[in-house]
């Protein structure tokens, strides 16, 4: 297996990993930077232990991050996906198992971890370290969330047995029109100016739904004090933290863009002009500010006051520092003041002797992944598990990644054509179960070869419905899957849309650019005949692929049994591929929460292209893949394949039996920084 780039390592802590090696951009061309600021911050971490949260202690010893020594694979120096929102950061192997008794959060920071793990082990809920959580990942992963964007959330409540949508998806303001993006004034003229660089301008920046989205959640399952789940993220803000390998790639990749803002300038870089690097110990005293007035004053601080204000202001710039311009948004104090996070009722069906949960529209990830699952019911998919299975995932045969790939492309297609915010948008007939019941996705099944791939999927015919077809693909995210001690479970994605998202900063937060996942153009083709579902409307909230993901046992009825595993993953439109991949190799192929984690990365949206990741182990790219029987066995079905590295971030929980005794298992993604940490033990 040919990987030239690949530089290793050795007897590095786990800490000293996440923090500076695991996210060290996939280019090898940055590795001997990187290794002298590694040795830097190994130093550092060394020297000092992070920050004790402030949650009360508890009986168990849980929630360390381990001290262990570990072999490093860094940067694949293969090329990233380029559908891909972040860099992707090679692929760290040997990630093993990890199990716990009764609690365990597997998110894509270790410092985020320990958090979660903290609140956990202090008697908290899920939803309130999921709030602990979100808090330390705006911190020390800006790039991928915060506090100005937004997120999805499922939760299951093991008293009720009731499962929870929680939608914080940011909101169009009031003043946008369909043309929002498209003109800077609404007018009927083709010539009218156009907002350039729409993603680093003010028009780019929804209402941020996040905060008040774990508000929410928090009224209805939170049990220790709010201002107590933030204890943590203050302290870090204050006191500093190490800046971790994907955030000083994320630094340096965006420079041109953030050094338009003041105040990105400031905070990510030094007096130089040069980035603040990998191992520098940074503090956000803003940021600490902006955390202490939401756990003193509540979500509604966020949404009102100063903060809203700054907000509303930073949107609203028209110059950057260098006196270029940019057009300004048009959100005001009122949009921020009117945000409303929803609950709503989760995409779910069954799918073979489960059944899965998934989140609903304004996302299309669960009815995507429901239509995959249920297209795939069709086939005997455990005939065609991966080979040579070890903690990596093993080998994917050729025919599973075939028979994924095609349900996957027909599942784009209709996404592309019906799904969009459903408070504007209706579904087809009104209903999701038009887009996921069983006669219709066994009739859309019938429609794969086992012998050559489709290439391109049309939408299924699902009545008069004249939409257009909208493309726009989505990016950003983190994902994190917490349970607690009495059972009841989150699985929460979260984003600011791209790296960085829009490159505003304001408070010690970056704001998102999350509009520019609605279709800048209102009209499909051909000949702009009819609207597009996902166009921009005030107070709309832009389609998204995130796709937190619930499975349980199917009891004997149909109905919703036990809980089983819990997962979702960062990754723009690709997050459908990588949580089908991770479902179908634990629910189809048994493998544990870390081997269908570390599984590669496989799959395909509506085109020709199908993507293997090509930063996994059990991939050779050598040859330009000739070499690799899988790449090989697609391409002869007529598969045009794409061996670039992916940035998954799959967080896993797998609740199964020790010794008769139920016990939750979970896996971190090899490719991010992420770890599991909850009340550990060795089976």
């Amino acid at each position: 297996m040919k990987k030239n780039s690949v530089r290793a390592w050795r007897a590095l802590t786990p800490l000293a990993l996440s923090l500076a090696v695991a996210g060290c951009g996939g280019n090898s061309n940055n590795n001997a930077q990187n290794n002298a600021a590694l040795v830097a911050a190994i130093a550092a971490i060394n020297a000092s232990n992070p920050p004790t949260p402030t949650a009360p202690p508890a009986a168990d010893s849980g929630c360390q991050i381990p001290n262990s020594g570990s072999s490093v694979v860094v940067g694949s120096g293969d090329p990233g996906d380029p559908a891909a929102p972040e860099p992707a950061s090679g692929y760290v192997p040997g990630h093993k198992l990890v199990y716990a008794k009764n609690y365990m959060v597997a998110a894509n920071h270790p410092l985020a971890t320990r958090a979660g793990c903290d609140v956990l082990k202090a008697g908290g809920s899920a939803v309130d370290a999921a709030v602990a959580v979100q808090a330390v990942l705006g911190l020390v992963e800006p790039q991928s969330s915060g506090l100005g964007g937004g997120a999805f959330m499922l939760h299951y409540d093991a008293a009720t047995k009731k499962v929870q949508a929680y939608d914080g998806r940011e909101t169009a303001p009031a003043a946008a029109t369909e043309n929002y993006l498209r003109w800077i004034d609404d007018t009927n003229d083709q010539t009218a100016p156009k907002p350039g660089g729409a993603r680093a301008s003010g028009r780019s920046i929804g209402t941020p739904g996040a905060v008040r989205m774990l508000d929410i959640a928090y009224q209805d399952h939170g049990k220790l004090p709010w201002k107590d789940l933030f204890g943590y993220g203050i302290t870090l803000a204050s006191d500093g933290f190490l800046i971790g390998g994907r955030m000083a790639t994320a630094i340096a990749g965006s420079a041109s863009s953030l050094k338009r803002d003041a105040d990105a300038t400031a905070y990510f870089f030094n007096a130089d002009g040069t980035p603040k690097a990998l191992g520098t110990r940074l503090t956000n005293p803003a940021y600490a500010r902006t955390l202490t007035t939401i756990a003193t004053q509540g979500a509604n601080a966020f949404y009102t006051g100063d903060i809203a204000k700054g907000i509303v202001d930073k949107i609203g710039v028209s110059a950057a520092v260098d006196g270029s311009a940019i057009t300004p948004g048009k959100t005001t104090l009122a949009d921020l003041a009117n945000y409303k996070a929803k609950r709503r009722d989760p995409v779910c069906g069954t799918y073979r002797d489960y059944y899965v949960c998934g989140m609903s529209p304004p996302s299309s990830g669960g009815i995507a992944v429901m239509q995959t699952l249920g297209i795939l019911e069709t086939f005997n998919l455990g005939l065609h598990k991966p080979t040579a299975i070890d903690l990596e995932g093993g080998k994917p045969s050729v025919m599973g990644v075939h028979l994924v790939s095609e349900a996957e492309r027909l599942a784009y297609a209709d996404r592309e054509k019906y799904v969009a915010d459903t408070d504007f948008v209706p579904l087809p007939h009104g209903s999701v179960d038009s887009l996921i019941n069983k006669p219709y996705l066994q009739g859309r099944a019938s429609l794969i070869s086992l012998a050559k791939s489709m290439g391109t999927a049309t939408p299924g015919d699902l009545g008069d419905v004249p939409l257009g077809i909208d493309k726009t693909e989505e990016h950003g995210t983190t994902h994190f899957t917490i349970v607690d001690k009495q059972g009841n479970v989150v699985v929460m994605t979260t984003t600011v849309e791209g790296g960085m998202g829009s490159f505003h900063m304001t408070q010690g937060f970056l704001l998102n650019n999350q509009l520019t996942d609605f279709s800048d153009e209102p009209y499909g083709k051909p000949a702009q005949t009819y609207k597009v579902a996902n166009r921009v409307a005030p107070g709309k909230r832009p389609r998204s692929s995130m796709a937190p993901t619930l499975v349980f046992k199917k009891n004997a009825d149909g109905s919703m049994g036990e809980f089983v595993m819990g997962t979702g993953s960062p990754g723009g439109s690709n997050i459908i591929q990588y949580v089908v991949k991770t479902l179908v190799g634990a629910l189809d192929w048994g493998l544990d929460s870390q081997q269908a984690t570390s599984l590669v990365d496989f799959g395909a949206p509506n085109s020709v292209t199908t993507n293997v990741g090509g930063e996994h182990p059990a991939i050779d790219t050598s040859n330009s893949g000739n070499n690799d029987p899988l790449i090989a066995g697609l391409r002869a079905l007529g598969h045009t394949v794409n061996f670039g590295a992916q940035s998954s971030g799959v967080s896993t929980i797998i609740r199964t039996n020790v010794g008769g005794k139920p016990v939750l298992t979970g896996g971190a993604d090899p490719r991010r920084e992420g770890i599991v940490l909850g009340d550990t033990f060795a089976p």
